[in-house]
């Protein structure tokens, strides 16, 4: 069953601690879940592996945990926006595990599913490969890639009735309902906990993966890169 908290803080109390696994929902900064991230931060947990597409951004999202130098290894698709983190990649003081977007969602998909492992070709013929089984269908070559099952996945949802089923929000929607399957422990906050049963037609997360909900913070939207035009008057 679903428990509903009332702070991140305290959903993450008895759960979070030193060397485990966290996948993390969000891209960019489109559907992090912030104030758990915050949380981990606050809890001082250390030597921790994140699973996540990205590492955010200097001073937001997972970017500080990369601050507090809580993460030894990352297993991502995309960190260019961090400065830090690629300090800390070049110092030799985190781990990097270079996964391509869609090989990143599938492994996530496929550990929430308890599928062990899968053949891709994309990889093939790159470092991406370098260590991996590779085999052979159809004469094309494939690669062996793991399903990524995390101690404790954290995630970011739109709303959420009590009982832990989930929707998301346009772009928010991302890599969290991938997440949300994979972890041992499925920890989500979300915008709106409404008391009624979410319409079964429109639920993406089944509450049956969901461990721990709490109500976010409401906060303004957070926008990595804006690329608009400056406003010109009318008929110009």
């Amino acid at each position: 069953m679903t428990q509903v908290y009332s702070s991140a803080a305290d959903a993450l109390r008895d759960v979070i601690g030193d060397g485990m696994t966290i996948a993390v929902g969000g891209f960019g900064l489109s559907g992090n879940p912030f104030d758990l991230i915050e949380a981990v931060r606050d809890s001082g947990a250390s030597d921790l592996t994140i699973v996540s597409n990205n590492m955010g951004i200097d001073g937001k999202g997972l970017g500080l945990l990369l601050e507090n130098h809580q993460v030894t290894k990352v297993l991502a698709s995309y960190v260019g926006e961090n400065r830090l983190f690629a300090q800390q990649f070049l110092s030799g003081e985190l781990e990097v595990e270079f996964v391509p977007q869609g090989t990143l969602a599938e492994r996530l998909r496929a550990g929430g599913a308890g599928i062990a492992g899968f053949y891709t070709k994309t990889g093939v013929g790159t470092p991406v490969a370098d260590g991996k089984e590779l085999h052979e269908f159809d004469g094309h070559t494939y690669l062996l890639e793991r399903g990524i099952v995390a101690d404790v996945a954290l995630v970011h949802a739109y709303r959420a009735d009590r009982s832990g089923n989930l929707i998301y929000r346009h772009s928010a929607r991302n890599f969290n309902p991938n997440v949300a399957t994979a972890g041992r422990v499925t920890i989500v906050e979300a915008e709106q906990v409404v008391d009624e049963a979410l319409d079964p037609n429109i639920i993406v997360t089944p509450g049956i993966f969901v461990q721990r909900l709490v109500q976010a913070t409401a906060r303004d939207k957070e926008i990595e890169q804006r690329t608009v035009r400056p406003r010109t008057a009318a008929g110009v």
